[in-house]
């Protein structure tokens, strides 16, 4: 079992920023970040291999988010910047321990977090 505990979020104004952390025990291979907004289907927003960093992000938040990592907190870390209103979301921490050599798909997560919402105002 792995617990995950998530803190940041918040509403912001379009253009501002928020960072999201989330603490992991254990640390696994695999950290990502989803989210939710009403009415849609959860979606992967980014994932990271925690061995080696290497990430992934899904196109529409790609030179706006940043994952990072901090191995010695087992902490995960998403920089979101430049928000947009569609970025409104309740926002889950996720942990996997499936990898495919250095990627972590997005449909392999099956350890979640409590969620943190995210509101951007136009």
């Amino acid at each position: 079992q792995v617990q995950l505990v998530e803190s940041g979020g918040g509403s912001v104004q379009a253009g501002g920023s928020l960072r999201l952390s989330c603490a992991a025990s254990p640390y696994t291979d695999c950290m990502g970040w989803f989210r939710q907004a009403p009415g849609k289907e959860r979606e992967g927003v980014v994932s990271i291999y925690t061995g080696g960093d290497s990430t992934y992000y899904a196109d529409s938040v790609k030179g706006r988010f940043t994952i990072s990592q901090d191995n010695a907190k087992n902490t995960v870390y998403l920089q979101m910047n430049n928000l947009k209103p569609e970025d409104t979301a309740m926002y889950y921490c996720a942990a996997s321990s499936y990898r495919v050599w250095l990627s972590c798909p997005f449909d392999h997560f099956s350890y979640w977090g409590q969620g943190t919402q995210v509101t951007v105002s136009s």
